[in-house]
């Protein structure tokens, strides 16, 4: 059933991606550039109605938190290796998925791509997880937890930065 519910949410979320034209190549270049924030803004909304969502879940006790530790080597190196991934395909993951589900040939190279990264990522952990994984390691740490506060004055304050961004950014015509 999980499995269905996943399918399901991910099919939703393509659906989703593709409305919003955030699969369109002339957005994936503007968004690089600077020049059209139709995918921040698409993220930053799923962004914060995600949090709501799973802090709500947490909090009625229908879902549980498996925070993972705060490295910084691997968050630059993992961070590096997506943006060259998307500036060479102008594609990130999940828009390269739904870009194939549209019948985008060129998405064809992202995924492939996403496949041989990840086959060189599986060789090299064991030589990352004594190195770079290791580079400054704050253990599990959340910004609520750092700020000695509960969430949810987090999350609000989060949310009105958040639509105010979103705001900015559409008054702009951005």
């Amino acid at each position: 059933m999980d499995l269905l519910f996943g399918l399901a949410t991910g099919i939703v979320f393509g659906v989703l991606l593709q409305r919003a034209e955030v699969i369109r190549y002339d957005r994936q270049l503007g968004a690089l550039l600077l020049k059209d924030m139709t995918i921040v803004k698409f993220m930053l909304s799923s962004v914060l109605v995600g949090m709501v969502g799973v802090y709500l879940l947490v909090d009625l006790e229908l879902a549980k938190l498996s925070i993972k530790p705060l490295i910084l080597g691997g968050t630059v190196l993992g961070g590096l290796t997506f943006g060259v991934g998307w500036g060479i395909l102008g594609y990130c993951p999940g828009t390269a998925g739904a870009a194939l589900g549209e019948g985008r040939i060129d998405a064809i190279a992202g995924m492939l791509g996403m496949l041989v990264g990840a086959g060189i990522y599986a060789e090299a952990y064991p030589t990352l997880k004594a190195s770079v994984l290791t580079w400054g390691d704050y253990g599990k740490v959340t910004i609520p937890a750092a700020l000695g506060m509960g969430h949810w004055p987090v999350i609000v304050a989060v949310c009105v930065g958040g639509v105010l961004l979103l705001r900015y950014l559409e008054r702009r015509g951005l």
